[in-house]
């Protein structure tokens, strides 16, 4: 019989083999800390245009060399339970607003370093968490003071650039007025008079070779793809979709045919013959000139489509024949029927065309406002391409933010300072302990000007004392000029750095969220991961197969 050993007196008794548990402020919470300033400590280095680029290859073995905090974070798949929250905190951020992720977490983590500096002082969890509810209920009455201006008419290519250039320079510092002005040309030419704008309508078609200065704009779709049949271009183009591939009907049921002689051999090709023609030659002359198909291509279709001089595309993915049926007006057809008038589309022109050595076929809208607008981004390697393309990303989303709320607040560090300057003054007039706490949310604000400092190689004490001194002298859009010499000031709403208000608003609220959470626990009870045990590796004792 096996022999029987006493589990240690305590928790550890009610839990299974294998499991851990942290309890206490030192165990648990100072531990939770520490994992989330690290995390922080990571990508606060990436924030601000200066930032630094990570290179993270994930498990699959891509690389990735971006500046992008939500791009990193995804790809890290941070194990950590309470660095979790705070990159779900992030998520949400991006999902919510699509930009400012790097915000909420070097915001995250100053709120949690001070929150420690509190704890050891002596402050229980509970008035830290009320100080810092309090605190960010307070900051988020004093943003809408901060507004400096607000987006008149979105319809206005110059206007929108010079709103969506600040997103852009944060990722793609050099190249952000000829990107700037590209997503705003895509973005205008999409964004319907009745304001519902859609970030999905924005496509981007990336080609390698050339510099991004070859980027351009089109309306309509492109896709890296080679027409299938003999005819490369078509104007006035009348588009039947199919979702089914380009071939015969099949039978469902298994059929044997019995063939005796040669002529009856010819009889029988020649029936799937005549049958593929008139498929095909109905197809023409219900006005289609071109044909895109979502399945395979058969060598009999392809015979009659030439003949009959129909341009076939071939595209593999359905979320591309949605796009393009989207950008057309089609209706995607599951079975080779000649499409109604309704179920057709139209574009102004589709060709075949070679962008550096890649061949591509576009669907062409002459007219402005079309469905779809496409960005064919143009670059010396993939990585470059990539990052250009969250450049991209974060700038559609800056216009889509900014068709919900018009107000824009000043950049650089210029409301995070305004807002430090007003809660502790808030904090002195507070009687009780959560006035340490108030005191040191406003502390954490100073964290990301201090982060553009350090990433720009100057000062950051400098730097915040001098930003002080002008907040205190009145002048609200003051914030660190990243051109200028040393820790050099500027007028944000002059030189044109503002940010949307709601990527701060909800920045604040998340980061502080995210930071309450993870102050709130206090023991970690983690069970033995599922699953026996791993497989050995390499052969070691194996016999040698022969």
């Amino acid at each position: 019989m096996a022999l029987h050993v006493p589990k240690a007196p305590g928790f550890a008794q009610m839990l299974k083999d294998g499991a851990k548990h942290y309890s206490g402020l030192e165990e648990a919470v100072f531990r939770n800390i520490l994992a989330c300033k690290e995390l922080a400590q990571t990508t606060r280095t990436a924030y601000g245009p200066n930032g630094m680029n990570k290179m993270v290859i994930n498990h699959l073995e891509k690389l990735f060399v971006t500046n992008d905090a939500a791009t990193i974070l995804r790809e890290l798949e941070v194990q950590h339970p309470a660095a979790k929250m705070i990159v779900m905190a992030s998520h949400m951020q991006e999902q919510e607003v699509g930009d400012g992720t790097n915000f909420v977490l070097v915001f995250a983590g100053a709120l949690l370093e001070l929150a420690e500096e509190l704890l050891r002082m002596g402050l229980s969890v509970s008035e830290v968490i009320e100080g810092y509810e309090m605190a960010c209920k307070k900051a988020l009455e004093i943003l809408p003071d901060c507004v400096c201006s607000s987006a008149k008419n979105l319809h206005d290519v110059d206007e929108a650039t010079a709103l969506i250039r600040t997103a852009v320079m944060s990722k793609q510092y050099g190249n952000e007025d000829f990107l700037a002005s590209l997503i705003a040309q895509a973005c205008v030419s999409i964004f319907p008079e009745s304001g519902n704008f859609n970030v999905d309508n924005v496509r981007v078609c990336k080609i390698l070779g050339c510099g991004l200065t070859a980027s351009s704009m089109l309306h309509g779709m492109v896709f890296k793809k080679e027409t299938e049949g003999d005819v490369t271009s078509v104007k006035d183009a009348k588009i039947a979709v199919f979702s089914c591939p380009f071939d015969c009907m099949v039978t469902e049921t298994k059929g044997t045919v019995l063939i005796k002689n040669a002529e009856e051999l010819m009889n029988f090709s020649k029936g799937e013959e005549d049958m593929m023609e008139v498929q095909v030659k109905s197809i023409k002359e219900a006005g289609v000139n071109v044909v895109v198909t979502g399945g395979k291509v058969a060598d009999m279709a392809l015979h009659y489509a030439n003949k009959y001089k129909l341009m076939v595309v071939r595209l593999n993915s359905k979320w591309d024949l949605r796009r393009l049926c989207k950008t057309v007006g089609a209706v995607a057809l599951p079975r080779m029927t000649p499409p109604t008038p309704e179920e057709m589309g139209h574009c102004d022109s589709v060709c075949l065309t070679e962008v550096g050595d890649t061949q591509v076929v576009i669907f062409k809208h002459e007219k402005e406002d079309g469905a779809i607008s496409t960005l064919v981004i143009r670059g010396s390697t993939d990585n470059l391409m990539d990052d250009i393309e969250r450049a991209i990303d974060d700038g559609v989303n800056t216009f889509k933010v900014l068709v919900r709320d018009k107000r824009l607040i000043p950049g650089a560090g210029a409301t995070e300072i305004e807002l430090a300057k007003q809660i502790t003054s808030y904090g002195e007039s507070c009687p009780g302990l959560e006035q340490y706490a108030i005191k040191k949310f406003a502390e954490a604000f100073e964290a990301v000007p201090r982060a553009l400092a350090e990433n720009s190689g100057i000062k950051g004490n400098e730097l915040i004392s001098k930003l002080y001194a002008a907040h205190h002298e009145g002048n609200k859009n003051m914030g660190f000029d990243i051109e200028g010499e040393g820790p050099a000031l500027k007028d944000m709403f002059e030189a044109g750095i503002m940010d949307p208000y709601l990527v701060k608003h909800w920045g604040i609220k998340l980061a502080t969220n995210s930071a309450i959470t993870v102050l709130r626990v206090d023991q970690i009870i983690m069970a033995k991961p599922a699953g026996g045990p791993k497989a050995p590796q390499g052969k070691k004792d194996w016999d040698e197969d022969d």
